[in-house]
């Protein structure tokens, strides 16, 4: 019986995805869940899901649920990590403060200033439960959904001892798009993909064994096509290659898109989306909780995370295929050793088996670079308390820099931080102005 623990298990409508799709494989329904969360009413909620679902698939599978993490992750096999630090208040703030200034976000959860305090709020966190994993479960594997993923992964793979990685949807998700917009099967779709999270990018794309891209520009010609994905194929055209994440995400990456209304407009970029999402995802929240409690049956459905198959792959030691979030340990050639990168990845009994890539295309590398600066600062400014890095990983990110002044841009960040101080690591003072 493996010992699966999840940290975050609140987020019930994830937490149901990813134990419908263990129990959906014969080898795991005797799986042992074991839960954590710091919100006891979402606990206990996710707990009596866990339950129903046993009910419904899982054959000698149990669940447990505590609110002592350390207690939940003892004799772990597997972890997975779906914490939000500060949930939507915090959400709301990074959204709010740099509106003030004039700056527009879309998903602020990756990159941008609000990805940037995501990330300050949720590295300390997560390298607290690493370090709980170092004494009660060291050999488990760590699988990450949260955001910002880049920053969490290179900070856990550059102080810990965890073995872990990243999980993502985005290529899953995109594969299935351009099969869309090419009208041929999913399963006839031929990838390789490399990069970093949210911006890896499709470096080949076939059907028995012939380029579809081609097919993908022409395809970008349908008026219909091309104003489902307007800022991916817009930077296809100017990059050659198609990227992984969707465009309102692309859009905040880059300076091209959020600096101005008539860009705004012209590119349908949905502005404050994630604060509709976030607010969705508590209704959503709400209305499981009261099915729960009337004990209705719980929906469950596989889905495409890789997080059920990979536990399948080591309990089983079927080999399988799925991109993960690594430490760059010379996968990808010209992008930083220390970058945290997107690659392909096998795994099996062995674990995860990242794959070498050689170098991107050098456009790509750059592209990817200008993501890699501020990722890397901020999680320096994590692990070193220098609070100049949090400034300057402001100042280097492709939007903010577009949009505001440096002096605008320090006052900002002073206020961010002043605003997040109670969820936020102790930093030195710096030498900012």
């Amino acid at each position: 019986m493996a010992k699966v623990t999840i940290i975050g298990a609140g987020s019930v409508v994830f937490a149901n995805r990813l134990i419908s799709d263990i129990l959906s494989y014969s080898e795991l329904k005797s799986t042992f869940f074991s839960l954590t969360d710091i919100d006891p009413v979402r606990l206990a909620t996710a707990q009596k899901m866990t339950e129903s679902l046993i009910q419904q698939g899982g054959e000698g599978a149990r669940v447990e649920a505590t609110l002592d993490r350390k207690e939940a992750l003892k004799d772990s096999d597997y972890v997975i990590n779906l914490i939000q630090v500060g949930m939507h208040e915090a959400t709301v703030t990074d959204f709010e403060i740099p509106k003030k200034y004039g700056l527009k976000q879309t998903i602020a959860d990756t990159l941008g200033v609000g990805g940037i305090f995501r990330a300050l709020r949720t590295i300390p966190v997560v390298l607290e439960i690493c370090r709980d994993m170092e004494e009660v479960c060291p050999n488990a594997l760590l699988l990450n959904y949260t955001n910002p993923m880049a920053m969490i992964m290179h900070a856990i793979q550059k102080s810990t001892s965890i073995k872990s990685v990243g999980l993502c949807h985005s290529v899953q998700n995109t594969t299935e798009e351009i099969a869309s917009y090419l009208n041929i099967p999913l399963e006839e779709v031929e990838i390789k993909v490399a990069g970093i999270n949210h911006m890896a990018w499709f470096l080949e794309l076939k059907r028995n064994g012939e380029d579809l891209y081609p097919l993908l520009w022409e395809a970008m010609d349908d008026e219909e096509i091309y104003k489902k994905d307007k800022v991916r194929f817009e930077m296809m055209k100017r990059l050659n290659y198609f990227i992984t994440e969707s465009s309102e995400h692309m859009s905040e990456y880059t300076p091209y898109f959020i600096k101005r209304d008539g860009l705004i407009k012209e590119f349908d970029i949905p502005i404050d989306e994630y604060i509709r999402r976030s607010e969705e995802n508590l209704k959503h929240f709400q209305a499981s909780k009261e099915k729960i409690e009337r004990n209705e049956q719980i929906e469950t459905e596989t889905s495409h995370e890789y997080g059920a198959p990979i536990i399948h792959a080591v309990e089983t030691g079927n080999t399988i295929e799925i991109w993960g979030n690594v430490i760059n340990s010379n996968l990808i050639t010209n992008l930083p050793t220390d970058a945290c990168v997107e690659v392909p990845c096998l795994v099996n009994k062995r674990g995860i088996q990242p794959t070498h890539i050689g170098d991107l295309p050098p456009q790509l590398a750059a592209m990817n670079l200008t993501n890699i600066n501020v990722q890397k600062l901020t999680v320096e400014a994590v692990l070193t308390g220098n609070v100049d890095y949090v400034y300057q990983a402001v100042m280097l990110d492709p939007h903010t820099s577009s949009v505001l002044s440096l002096a605008e841009i320090w006052d900002m960040t002073d206020e961010l931080l002043e605003a997040h101080k109670d969820l936020l690591p102790p930093f030195e003072k710096g030498r900012n102005l």
